[in-house]
This record gives structure tokens, C-alpha cells and sequence, in this order.
């Protein structure tokens, strides 16, 4: 295959996870598997150092930040820990949030799930809400309590679409069904970042930075789930890749 051919390279940060004796890089399949319906080549990325940010980033066409069972820890937005039985992973902290804004200034594209959402924000300079649940006139957004994956993602509520963003221009209606897994969410939005869509409780549900070169996209619920199953996550997946394709054509091609 020829470079003018080859298919984009879109990164997925890894989570860290302790098996057994030993600690270990992760992803979820249903991201990579999601990179791969947008028509693209996912690559795996462990904890990275400041000093490895430009060698990974001129590898990339994209970069996909996956959502988590962990936490962003709340010290970056000057809070407390809430709930000390919740899962954190300071690691991907640690190299995910000064990431982050170097991968917006290059224009590469981002799509940001769950955790890679609130994430994003944090980078940003945004607060989350730590327990959505326990706020007066919010819905309880996380997941039954039951041990059935398709149940647990099963579809929870509606979300509404704003006008004129870059989720309108993907999507075909002004509002869907989507799941909903999550306990925390935004609280205050990073300035400058604007509202793609809100649940019923006004809870942000997608954001995006408009001041970005590239193609940006923040959602709190998971399109990857089951992704070539629903109407609206074929549709994203499907305007990642072009992205990513549109970025490789544009940077990475002889001139």
C-alpha cells in the first residue's frame, strides 16, 4: 500500500490497570473497534512524557480518547476527592490532560468519550461534577447496578442537539436516544468551549472548541457501543474518519 493510500493512524491513550502482580496498559476493544469503523488504524498508546509528545503526535491522523471506570482526579479543578471508593487513574492524568491542548493546536482531529470528555474540559481549564447523582433536579446518569454489559449501555435518555455546532452538522436530527454510564460530568465549562448538546436536566452532553484548527468533538455518553448497530454512531464514526483523512491528505502527503 502506498502512503497516498494508507490508512490514518488515530492514537488511543491507555488506561492503567493493576492485574494481578503486575501493572498494565489497557484499552477496550469496543474503542479500537470503533477507531476501525471510522476506517482508520488504531495505536495503542501507554503513559508518555513531555519529551514524547511531538514524536507521537507526527505519527498521528487523530486521536480518540476512550472513556474509563476511573475518575479524573478532582485535585486539577481544586477539589477534594468526593468518594474515595471511586476509581482514579493519575497516570493517564499525569500525560492525558498537558496532551490534550498540544493535540487542538495542531489541528488534529479529537473525538473525546466519557472520561476523555471531562478530561478534555479539565485540560481546558473546566470543572466536573463529581456525583451528578446527589445534585437537586439532575437525573442519575450512572448505570444500573446490575451485571449485564448490554443493560448497563442499554439506551437511558434523550439528548437535544444545539443548532449550528459541529454535532449538528453530523447528525440528522435534532435529538436521540443515547446510554448513559457515567457519575460524573462538566460542571463549569472551559472558556471558550461551546455546547453541542444537553440531556433533559440540562447536563452538558457534548461540547467542542471552536477556536481549534481541526475537527473536535467531546461526548459524555459512548457511541462506541455497539457502534455499527446505531444510526448516530455510524454517523460520527463516519465523520472522525473523513477527518482524520482529510488531516493525512493535508499534512502528511508530498507536495
Amino acid at each position: 500500500m502506498t502512503q497516498a493510500n494508507a490508512q490514518p493512524v488515530v492514537l488511543v491513550p491507555a488506561c492503567n490497570r493493576q492485574l494481578g502482580l503486575h501493572p498494565f496498559h489497557v484499552a477496550g476493544k469496543k474503542y479500537v473497534d470503533f477507531v476501525r469503523l471510522a476506517g482508520c488504524v488504531p495505536l495503542v498508546v501507554p503513559n508518555a512524557g513531555a519529551d514524547e509528545f511531538d514524536t507521537l503526535l507526527d505519527l498521528a491522523d487523530g486521536v480518540l480518547l476512550t472513556g474509563a471506570p476511573s475518575n479524573v482526579h478532582p485535585r486539577h479543578f481544586d477539589e477534594p476527592v468526593h468518594d474515595a471508593t471511586l476509581p482514579l487513574d493519575t497516570e493517564r492524568d499525569d500525560w492525558t490532560l498537558p496532551f490534550i491542548p498540544q493535540v487542538l493546536a495542531r489541528g488534529l482531529p479529537l473525538l473525546a468519550i466519557c472520561r476523555g470528555a471531562q478530561e478534555t474540559n479539565v485540560a481546558l481549564g473546566g470543572s466536573l461534577h463529581q456525583a451528578v447523582q446527589e445534585l437537586a433536579g439532575h437525573l442519575d446518569h450512572r448505570a444500573p447496578a446490575i451485571e449485564d454489559a448490554a443493560a448497563q449501555y442499554a439506551l437511558a435518555h434523550e439528548v437535544e442537539v444545539l443548532p449550528g455546532g459541529v454535532l449538528a452538522g453530523i447528525v440528522d436530527r435534532a435529538r436521540f436516544q443515547v446510554n448513559s454510564v457515567h457519575g460524573q460530568a462538566v460542571n463549569r465549562l472551559a472558556e471558550g468551549l461551546r455546547v453541542e448538546a444537553r440531556a433533559p436536566d440540562g447536563l452538558v452532553e457534548a461540547f467542542s472548541d471552536p477556536r481549534a484548527a481541526g475537527f473536535n468533538l467531546c461526548v459524555q455518553w459512548h457511541p462506541e457501543w455497539q457502534a455499527s448497530r446505531h444510526a448516530v454512531s455510524v454517523q460520527l464514526a463516519r465523520a472522525f474518519g473523513d477527518a482524520c483523512r482529510a488531516y493525512k491528505r493535508q499534512m502528511k502527503l508530498p507536495r
